[in-house]
């Protein structure tokens, strides 16, 4: 083996195969007439026990080389175990040089595997004459580039006021035309339970402030329109004095509205119900304008066997009466907020989610899941998208940061992260489209990755 020398040895990947090539030089090696060298490069894995051998080249003395030839033309049957890439005849003490190639599939070992070329010396009647090997490469097919992409995370503003809201319906039973709130009447006691919980979480909860209740009162719509508005508003004002009384909340925290009959309640229900009458039902509430003549086109139906349905099964539900408790909450430490996040995420700002996920390691699952918190919990709020998406591409999950990013894909803060998850997917041309996007509005993260990413095309 001493006297044969590879040079310019290389291995390729392109797409599926991996293409081997490299010089081996006998300018320096000496055989005997009758004898016959097979070389036979090997692929190894360096981590596992795979091994792929390549089409060999079989170098023959003078007299071989022609025993060889009458053989091929004689016999016209196969002469080597694996058909050789070449078969030549060497001149000792002259300049040669083989220029070897072969294709092979790629499998995923290669990527680190060496390659070693296998020596057999057979005499002129196949005497087997002695055999070694030679490491040619300790990695034969380059490591592919590796690329850093930069992610852009956004640090949301601080809120000077963390207003919040909860909105709440009750449903209380009333005597007809009356609107007392009795506690003991049907199952109102209840409901009364209920909104009390409501009510004490909020004021128990010594970080919030509350500013105000709004309080909307409707009503079901058999009846007279107008007396049905002037109940509403009396039924809801009668909820906001139990308030204010059972619980101390000032009455001119108080915005109280009576709203009537609830047709648009009607509406969404019957929609989504299977009666036979619905789309009698429908037609006459999108086209019979006076809500009092409504009444007596829906007791028409099906002699009165509708309205009687809709009187038992889908007017109580619409007898109801909306509230919303607005309220400011304190500002937070990072230490209280990390927290808080784990029990009631709503009372903190994006900007304090932020810094809880700053206090975890990028690639850890609390730092994704405060940003999920955050995405959750303001859903529409373009940073909350962007840095879920960052998140996202940080734990590998390319396609739910494109989901995510395709929302808000006209803002030019999400072209350098979806850039980033289109380059880690391998759909590289799309990742160049957006980060040329992105370079020309001035990002510098998207300049650097664009850098990375031709070398990655390039490689």
């Amino acid at each position: 083996m001493g006297q044969v020398n590879v040079e310019n040895q290389t291995g390729i990947k392109e797409n599926s195969s991996a293409s081997v090539y490299m010089d081996i030089v006998l300018d320096a090696l000496e055989i005997g007439l009758n004898e016959m060298l097979t070389l036979t490069p090997v692929l190894t894995s360096n981590s596992g026990s795979e091994n792929m051998q390549l089409p060999p080249v079989v170098i023959n003395g003078g007299r071989r080389q022609k025993m060889v030839q009458r053989a091929r033309v004689l016999n016209n049957k196969q002469l080597f175990e694996v058909n050789p890439q070449t078969v030549v005849k060497r001149t000792n003490n002259t300049k040669q040089t083989i220029s070897y190639s072969a294709t092979v599939p790629f499998e995923s070992w290669m990527s680190d595997a060496s390659m070693k070329l296998l020596e057999n010396v057979t005499g002129c009647a196949d005497c087997d004459k002695g055999a070694g090997e030679q490491l040619i490469a300790q990695r034969i097919i380059p490591q592919s580039y590796v690329p850093t992409y930069k992610l852009t995370y956004i640090v949301p503003e601080v809120e000077p006021v963390k207003a919040r809201s909860d909105r709440h319906s009750a449903t209380f039973n009333y005597v007809v035309g009356k609107h007392d709130l009795v506690r003991n009447y049907k199952n109102n006691a209840a409901e009364f339970d209920r909104v009390d919980r409501v009510i004490n979480e909020v004021k128990g909860n010594k970080d919030l402030n509350i500013t105000e209740f709004t309080v909307s009162g409707y009503a079901s719509p058999e009846g007279n329109y107008n007396s049905n508005r002037a109940l509403s508003d009396r039924r809801a004002n009668s909820f906001a004095d139990y308030l204010s009384n059972a619980h101390g909340v000032n009455r001119s925290q108080f915005k109280v509205t009576g709203y009537g009959e609830d047709w648009d309640g009607l509406k969404q229900v019957v929609e989504k119900s299977s009666l036979a009458d619905k789309s009698e039902i429908l037609r006459i509430i999108n086209n019979v304008a006076n809500p009092d003549a409504r009444d007596a086109e829906l007791i028409k139906l099906s002699q009165g066997q509708t309205y009687t349905n809709l009187l038992a099964n889908f007017y109580p539900p619409l007898r109801r009466t909306d509230y919303t408790i607005a309220y400011n909450v304190r500002a937070f430490s990072v230490k209280e907020a990390r927290e808080i996040i784990k029990t009631n995420p709503k009372l903190l700002s994006l900007n304090e989610m932020y810094l809880v996920a700053q206090t975890y390691p990028a690639d850890s699952k609390e730092f994704k899941e405060v940003f999920d918190i955050a995405a959750r919990m303001y859903p529409n709020d373009p940073i909350a998208i962007l840095n879920s998406a960052a998140a996202d591409i940080e734990g590998g999950n390319h396609q739910a940061a494109i989901d995510r990013l395709l929302k808000i894909e006209n803002d030019p803060r999400a072209w350098n992260n979806l850039g980033v998850a289109y380059a880690r997917m391998g759909e590289l041309q799309k990742a160049k489209t957006y980060f040329d996007k992105a370079v020309a509005r001035g990002d510098a993260d998207a300049k650097a990755n664009l850098e990375e990413l031709k070398k990655v095309m390039e490689n």
